[in-house]
């Protein structure tokens, strides 16, 4: 997925763009380790990719590449739906050895992709209640949102093991983003406070001078200001309220991952009063967690039904500032009562609230979304796009300049393209 991308066009194709990732460490750290299993001619190489269907070669594996052939066959030569017969099976300490194999024979991005593979075309969700399976497991986020999905099925043997692992995926986020999101608010907050007419103990003197060069009077030696640039009273208190409401149904798991992660962050900053409302069928207000990521990700209970009124109008009631505030929505759009639920955005946006959507907020692409809804919100003024954790924080710097989020939305899209 770009950065953002519009998706208020109905007829849009969905995208979901690739975009350039930076090398992993992992990957360079296991690279040596791999070195002596890496296929080394195109004959080797087509047999592995090929698996049991790869016939007539002359080809032989050496014991490395046979126990890589054997880890993939494990995973994909087996029938989704005879999942008993050979392959992973429903054994444990089976699972347990298939993982570190892959962690011993592929880089850290392909064992999270065989990973979730074989979660979802083997039905293994179960087998990551063991703790000898959750500790073998490359953590990730989707290995998080299925976590948070078994959370009330966890036995307790296995919920430190478990609270574990996704506590490594937020710490990774954070160590990713957690910085230049803090950056971007309160620079953001600090260019807000500007102001062209500031107190004599306000003015921010080398600004001022850049701004008045031209105004030098060699003469006397001095620039005379006509121009004076400082900023506004400094508030002590909470300068601007965010609330993201986030749609919790299956479909969604990544993003709530991941904005549990930056509502917590953005709970740290002082200037910021920040809530996060999680709902399907019924509402739960996660703010009282948010001092622990891994405490909110377990209070989110992914699955259900989705009812998005009652949440945006419990968030309603919860805003203090409404000119001072913004409202997050973060959802695919397919409700039970869409007339409705636009009816309360609309009644966020007439009570002063900026309102954006979120159809993702995830590394993942845009997922299916309702189209007809988010062209009526565009209608409404209200833009509605994918936005990826990287870009988010740039998301809320506009936000709090009060941009035109649509606009900011499509340029950053054009610079993502341009880029590619």
């Amino acid at each position: 997925m770009t950065a953002c991308e519009r998706t208020d066009d109905e007829n849009q194709p969905e995208q979901h763009t690739g975009q350039a990732v930076p090398a992993d460490p992992a990957d360079r750290a296991d690279r040596a380790d791999r070195a002596d299993v890496e296929p080394t001619t195109i004959e080797q190489r087509w047999r592995l990719a090929l698996g049991v269907d790869a016939r007539g070669y002359s080809t032989s594996l050496s014991e490395g590449h046979r126990a890589m052939d054997a880890a993939l066959a494990d995973l994909y030569d087996v029938d989704p739906q005879d999942k008993e017969r050979g392959g992973l099976g429903g054994s444990a300490p089976h699972v347990a050895r298939w993982l570190g194999d892959i962690r011993k024979y592929f880089p850290s991005r392909v064992v999270r992709v065989m990973q979730t593979d074989a979660i979802d075309r083997l039905g293994l969700t179960t087998l990551l209640l063991e703790p000898e399976v959750l500790q073998g497991v490359e953590p990730d986020v989707h290995l998080a949102a299925t976590l948070a999905t078994l959370s009330e099925m966890i036995p307790q043997e296995a919920k430190a093991t478990a609270r574990t692992v996704v506590d490594k995926v937020v710490k990774e986020v954070e160590e990713r983003i957690a910085d230049r999101l803090q950056q971007s608010v309160r620079g953001a907050l600090d260019r807000s406070r500007r102001t062209s007419r500031p107190q004599l103990a306000d003015i921010d003197w080398n600004r001022t001078i850049a701004a008045n060069l031209k105004n030098y009077v060699p003469e006397l030696g001095t620039v005379i200001p006509e121009r004076l640039v400082g900023h506004g009273r400094r508030h002590r208190g909470i300068q601007k309220e965010f609330t993201i409401c986030m749609d919790q149904s299956g479909s969604m798991s990544s993003s709530v991952i991941y904005a549990s992660i930056m509502a917590a962050v953005m709970a740290s900053i002082r200037s910021l009063r920040t809530m996060l409302v999680a709902y399907d069928t019924a509402v739960t207000d996660l703010t009282p967690l948010l001092s622990d990521p891994v405490d909110v990700i377990f209070g989110t209970q992914l699955g259900g039904g989705t009812n998005t009124s009652p949440a945006i109008e419990y968030c309603r009631q919860t805003i203090t500032r409404p000119a001072d505030s913004v409202f997050i929505l973060i959802s695919d759009l397919y409700d039970s009562d869409p007339t409705q639920m636009l009816g309360r955005v609309q009644e966020l946006l007439g009570s002063g609230v900026q309102v954006v959507v979120l159809l993702a907020l995830s590394d993942n692409g845009v997922p299916s979304y309702n189209h007809d809804v988010a062209k009526r919100l565009a209608a409404m003024g209200v833009p509605a796009f994918g936005c990826t954790p990287d870009a988010f924080p740039g998301l809320l710097a506009a936000a709090i300049h009060g941009e035109d989020l649509g606009r900011w939305a499509d340029e950053q899209a054009a610079a993502q393209a341009e880029g590619a």
